[in-house]
């Protein structure tokens, strides 16, 4: 597979998803913002944020999120103030805790808080928001103070899905979501148009844990619905479902199949089996807008992050390469997207890596 192929089939993704309506196009960026010099310290600014289903421990999205809190309180010295709200119903409430206390800069992690974040962004104008995975339900009417950090989740799907195409020996792979919604159908649809870029002939059977945020923390379910696919013939499952996707990884292990991760990289949690993960930098969009509010160049808006901006790509170290020859392989040929027909950024990173 050449690398103007794995380009091309990039191109078609996005210009479907944009006509499909599931991709937004992000507000454009201020010109020179990134000219201002990032101050030594954060001293005396305080962040908080409001973690999604399944909280912290989930070893994938929240952890993400908390890793980029972390990294911004080294390198910074920022006071941190983070909320597990037990159930949907108090989502609200803790970002209104937040608001409330004119905190620097109050994050949602999740689409879940779109609407919210939108209401308290407008009652709360002298407080910045933002927005992890951010839905506007407006994209003209986005609240100056809010900043939506999105992701084109679809173009790192497509790599592993290449990789699952080139990795596959039943010609069957499976795609477990979490919450059926279009942001986890970019997922299904960039896997599948990457497999099928590279094996036309492969069948791919998805299948959702439901239409509610409980969808991402039912690891049982998650198990049931993969052993479900692996048993119709699935070699390779991948799964973007937040806490349920452990028990995606518990059905490959059981059955010695092969599991893509999602968002963090996942190999830790099943070493014999993790093909590789589908990395999801929200550490770094997390960053960098504490890093915003800091320097003083905080922009409301929407903002997306993808294989360009180093926003999604795949692991490729010397656990996700150890396992066999195909993976290996697959991996270096969408690689190839990266050192000759793109910028930066085509895909592979090193499990922990951090800028």
């Amino acid at each position: 597979m050449t690398a103007a192929r794995i380009i091309g089939g990039l191109v078609a993704l996005n210009l479907a998803l944009l006509v499909t309506g599931d991709l937004i196009a992000p507000s454009p960026p201020a010109p020179a913002a990134r000219d201002v010099e990032r101050p030594a310290s954060g001293a005396g600014v305080t962040i908080g944020l409001v973690f999604d289903v399944g909280g912290r421990g989930d070893r994938s999205f929240n952890d993400a999120a908390w890793r980029g809190l972390e990294w911004a309180e080294r390198d910074y010295g920022i006071e941190i103030v983070t909320i597990e709200p037990s159930d949907g119903a108090d989502r609200e409430a803790a970002l209104r805790q937040l608001a409330a206390k004119r905190v620097d800069l109050v994050i949602g992690v999740g689409f879940i808080f779109s609407a919210d974040l939108e209401k308290l962004a407008r009652r709360f104008p002298s407080v910045s928001f933002a927005g992890v995975d951010y839905a506007p339900t407006d994209p003209d009417r986005v609240p100056p103070n809010l900043a939506g950090l999105r992701f084109r989740e679809h173009e790192g799907s497509f790599l592993v899905g290449a990789i699952a195409g080139m990795t596959t020996k039943s010609k069957v792979v499976g795609f477990v979501g979490g919450m059926k919604i279009p942001l986890i159908r970019k997922f299904e649809a960039g896997y599948e148009a990457g497999v099928k870029h590279v094996c036309p002939t492969c069948r791919v059977l998805a299948a959702y844990a439901g239409t509610e945020p409980k969808a991402f923390a039912d690891p049982m379910l998650g198990q049931e619905l993969a052993s479900a696919q692996f048993d119709r013939g699935a070699d390779v499952i991948y799964h973007a479902s937040g806490k349920t996707g452990a028990g995606v990884i518990a059905a490959a292990a059981e059955r010695r199949k092969l599991v893509i991760g999602v968002d963090s990289d996942q190999f830790h949690e099943a070493p014999c089996c993790v093909l590789t993960s589908m990395i999801k930098r929200v550490d770094v969009a997390v960053h960098e807008i504490v890093g915003d509010v800091i320097a003083g160049r905080f922009q409301g808006g929407v903002r997306e992050l993808g294989l360009a901006e180093d926003g999604v790509g795949f692991v490729a170290d010397a656990n996700n390469a150890k396992p066999a020859r195909g993976r290996r392989g697959a991996g270096a040929r969408a690689r190839g997207a990266d050192h000759r027909g793109a910028d930066r950024g085509a895909g592979p990173v090193s499990a922990g890596a951090s800028r």
